[in-house]
């Protein structure tokens, strides 16, 4: 399968550099400085800058080229995304994280939470650290977990933090605490590569697909 990468930084460097193990042949690498056509793609995915999201998911669903979005700080514009695939019938999966572990970990939170929405004596906070070149904060990923926290029916509040510093590559960190003990759930990542495998994984799942997707509905069904 032909897959184009849309944004050639370090992440794009790193799926071009894994792509052949997931059965793809890179066919375009598109950046600010290098515009090389995507035609003829099977499947692109997109890592680049927030600014440049919603144009880039317009090139590629007007070419029906299906996307996978890795691209954090955008996530307003949600519903313009997908609308504009609605509009062309293409396909599109997105996730503030495309690690596997962190997908995982989101589902764990969810279900603490769950368990202790009605322990009055427990209140609860969510810190995440990341480098220091990290454009947003708090992170998408740290968001998504609060959300899932308040959608498994956790209605206290929610104590939130970020931190940036040198090239942490990412930690995020859920915790819940009374009088009588502390339960801590954390992921770390130790780099990159988590997540372009898992983006690569998302690149193989939507080919033929049609619809607007998270990462979670590749690894646990819709």
């Amino acid at each position: 399968m032909k897959l184009a990468l849309v944004g050639y930084g370090k992440m794009g460097r790193m799926l071009d550099q894994l792509a052949p193990e997931y059965g793809f042949g890179v066919c375009a690498r598109r950046d600010v400085d290098r515009p090389e056509s995507l035609k003829g793609a099977d499947v692109a995915i997109e890592f680049s800058q927030p600014g440049a999201v919603m144009a880039n998911i317009a090139l590629c669903s007007s070419l029906s080229i299906p996307v996978v979005v890795g691209t954090t700080g955008w996530l307003e514009h949600l519903p313009e995304a997908r609308a504009l695939i609605e509009r062309y019938q293409s396909a599109l999966v997105w996730s503030p994280n495309f690690s596997v572990g962190v997908n995982v970990f989101t589902r764990l939170v969810s279900e603490a939470a769950k368990l202790l929405q009605d322990e009055d004596a427990y209140g609860a906070w969510a810190w995440e650290i990341h480098h220091s070149t990290k454009k947003d904060a708090p992170s998408g990923t740290l968001l998504k977990l609060v959300d899932g926290m308040k959608a498994a029916g956790y209605s206290k509040e929610i104590s939130m933090s970020s931190n940036r510093a040198g090239a942490h590559p990412g930690t995020h960190e859920i915790g819940f605490d009374s009088a009588s003990d502390t339960i801590t759930l954390r992921h770390t990542a130790r780099g990159r590569e988590g997540f372009a495998r898992g983006a690569l994984k998302a690149a193989q799942w939507i080919v033929g697909k049609k619809g607007f997707f998270e990462f979670s509905d590749v690894l646990f069904g819709g």
